[in-house]
């Protein structure tokens, strides 16, 4: 080590733990140490795994660009962890790298920090309280996560804390163009394109000089949102992306074909409430940023009024931003999630399929989050991060399920997502309000119409269990006498009329009966879900007022699922208008009218209607 990098490093903040065993003599004359690949995997290298040798560093990366409006590219805070071989013997790794808004801390539970969700359909909403982030952290770790696990397997693993977060300046925008060029300029910076500093204002210069400069970028949720959007500029460098449960639009986080629904769990969260939870950067810079981004682009784009998309969810949406891509892709989401819900895997994974890219997909039964298999992942990064020929290009088998009681590092392979035996079925209504009426694959002329009564009190799960109500319409197919699975997305057409220019329409498929108690698990009771505002029926990015009593058809996916539907159950359509944890709480009281035969429901079964008949002849 000659003495100027010395003085580079200890000014650079970098923990050298072990200088006097680098530089002494039996240093210089052990065998270098190098990784190891056992039946295609990284495995542990006992001379990586001792965490008092890890070198851990940071700095601040130079962007492209200007969002906290000091005139000055924007910076972004780094930290670097990574084995001493790579300062003592010269050793290059790969690195994998998470990025995240969440490492300096969030705002706390501030009560009225949600949107009210006590109104009328198409009225301002009570205006909120900004709850302001107390900002942790200390230098120069951001944070420890993946560390133990990929730097004794001889990776490099490289934090940085997103825009207007932590000591990363400019202003976060939740899902804007500086959070993709963020970790771009990251990525630029271990491959020699971009400069990185000692500090967020000075003009010493650091190189990574101690990386190959492959990168793979792993995640979840909103950190699994951002290797999506880094991958979306078409960096060159990095590799592979597995995003687990990522945000991959923020209209489809917040609205649902025109309504505006908030995410499970969040009643009354919107993009710009995100924004203040996040926005954990320079104090002094807050007001600015405030102005700029939360009281006047979300403000004027995010449009709670209509829920219609505009250009402003339009540039938020990654599925826009994908041709540039090319990095290969696992995606990873569960069919429970009603946080960041299904549909957000499965998007992008299509598209990256049309596209051509390395891609495959891992979904389970659970709720949010939940990564692949270890091994699964292991794999992609030692394939495309270290070159190791180990098959993972050239499987056949692209989707990998849990099913229902399996564990979660126990997936199903199939050639695909879909399941490609599954063919669309469509079912019809036959009528049975205020009890429960039928579904069967052959029309029957003449059901008539049915008509619901709103009201927020009452929860999905209690309208699916009752015997008796006028607040849903519910129908359901014979009892199965054999297992059914369902894998894909169902889609729902409803005629409907409603007593006032504005309603909720909300969609669940249950299976029945309804199972309680300890005993329950989370794919007994609801298949999937899906919500459409009806002043939408034509567009998303249109509403009209609808004129009391007259039909309109409106036409939804529901979310996608992959489930085996167990003999001795029953699925039942239920339509209702507003769902107590996801939509705005109007007045009870609109009544909704439902032509059954203008209304059907297409589900994608494994071996088609041939399989659902055998399911339920006795």
């Amino acid at each position: 080590m000659t003495k100027n990098r010395m003085n580079t490093l200890i000014k650079s903040g970098f923990l050298l733990l072990t200088i006097t065993a680098f530089c002494s003599a039996d240093a210089q004359n052990r065998v270098k140490a190098s990784p190891v690949f056992t039946n295609g995997e990284a495995q542990i290298v006992p001379e990586f795994k001792d965490a008092n040798q890890w070198i851990r560093t940071d700095l601040w990366v130079e962007t492209t660009f200007d969002t906290d409006g000091d005139g000055k590219k924007d910076r972004m805070h780094v930290d670097i962890t990574r084995p001493y071989q790579t300062e003592t013997e010269g050793l290059k790794l790969p690195v994998i790298y998470e990025s995240s808004p969440y490492y300096s801390g969030v705002a706390p539970d501030v009560e009225g920090a949600f949107w009210n969700v006590s109104h009328e359909l198409g009225a301002a909403g009570k205006e909120r309280v900004h709850a302001e982030v107390v900002r942790t952290g200390t230098r120069p770790i951001i944070s420890n996560s993946l560390i133990a696990t990929w730097v004794p397997r001889g990776f490099i693993v490289v934090h940085s804390s997103s825009p207007g977060t932590g000591l990363s300046q400019g202003s976060p925008t939740v899902g804007g163009d500086n959070e993709s060029l963020a970790p771009k300029a990251v990525i630029d910076w271990l491959n020699g394109r971009a400069n990185g500093y000692t500090s967020a204002d000075g003009n010493e210069k650091v190189k990574a000089y101690w990386t190959t400069g492959k990168v793979g970028m792993t995640g979840t949720s909103y950190n699994g949102t951002i290797p999506l959007a880094a991958a979306t500029t078409g960096v060159k460098g990095l590799e592979v992306i597995i995003p687990v449960a990522p945000n991959t639009s923020y209209y489809h986080y917040y609205r649902s074909n025109g309504l505006v629904r908030s995410p499970g769990g969040y009643l009354g969260e919107d993009v710009d409430v995100l924004y203040d939870f996040i926005h954990s950067g320079d104090e002094s810079k807050r007001a600015y940023s405030n102005a700029k981004i939360r009281d006047t682009e979300m403000k004027n784009g995010m449009d709670r009024i209509t829920g219609d998309y505009n250009s402003f969810w339009a540039g938020r949406d990654y599925l826009n931003h994908m041709p540039k891509m090319k990095a290969a892709l696992l995606m990873a989401h569960g069919f429970n999630d009603w946080n960041v819900m299904p549909e957000h895997s499965y998007r992008i994974y299509k598209k990256a399929r049309e596209m051509g890219l390395e891609t495959a997909i891992y979904y389970h039964q659970n709720g949010h989050g939940g990564p692949p298999p270890f091994e699964m992942m292991n794999r992609w990064f030692t394939h495309y991060l270290f070159g190791i020929d180990n098959g993972i290009q050239k499987e056949q088998n692209k989707a990998f399920i849990v099913r229902e009681n399996d564990a979660p590092d126990q997936p199903t392979p199939y050639r695909d997502y879909p399941n490609p035996e599954a063919k669309d079925v469509t079912f019809y209504l036959t009528e049975g309000a205020p009890k429960v009426g039928g579904l069967i694959m052959t029309k029957a002329a003449g059901q008539g119409k049915e008509t619901l009564v709103d009201n927020y009190s009452f929860s999905g799960e209690s309208l699916a269990r009752a015997e008796n109500t006028n607040h849903r319409l519910l129908y359901v197919t014979p009892k199965f006498s054999k297992d059914l699975h369902l894998s894909g997305v169902p889609k729902i057409t409803v005629r409907l009329a409603s007593s006032k220019p504005a309603a909720n329409l909300s969609v669940w498929l249950v299976s029945l009966p309804w199972n309680e108690g300890r005993a329950a698990k989370i794919t007994d009771n609801i298949i999937t879900r899906g919500w459409a505002d009806p002043q939408n029926h034509a567009s998303i990015r249109k509403s009209e007022p609808l004129i009391p009593g007259k039909y309109y058809e409106i036409s939804f996916d529901l979310m996608p699922d992959d489930q085996i539907i167990k003999k001795g159950q029953q699925i039942g359509l239920m339509i209702f208008s507003s769902d107590k944890e996801f939509t705005l709480h109007p007045e009870p009281g609109t009544e909704l009218t439902v032509d059954l035969d203008g209304t059907k429901l297409t589900l994608p079964i494994v071996g088609g209607s041939e399989a659902f008949t055998n399911a339920v002849t006795n």
